[in-house]
């Protein structure tokens, strides 16, 4: 069961990524491309988390991917308020 939640947990963050990445071609807003990337990085987590055997004594180096993510969605809005608040 954990397995199929996983799997739909991928796909609907890749889903997500790909929704941003084409937001971001048409309105070359760079906070978009940051959801792109950070979705990306949540999709890779599912993914890890999927292939992981329960075992695996570094499973937890799966869930940098999800730092990463979070960094990215931080970092991205940091740069929207850098941006929109110069002249």
């Amino acid at each position: 069961m954990k397995q199929f939640v996983w799997g739909a947990l991928t796909v609907e963050s890749a889903v997500a990524a790909l929704f941003f990445l084409r937001y971001w071609r048409v309105s070359a807003d760079r906070l978009f491309a940051y959801f792109a990337l950070a979705f990306g990085a949540m999709a890779l987590n599912w993914i890890g988390l999927y292939t992981a055997t329960p075992a695996f004594e570094a499973r937890h180096v799966v869930y940098l991917f999800r730092l990463l993510a979070f960094i990215l969605i931080i970092a991205g809005i940091a740069d929207k308020n850098r941006r929109s608040g110069s002249p």
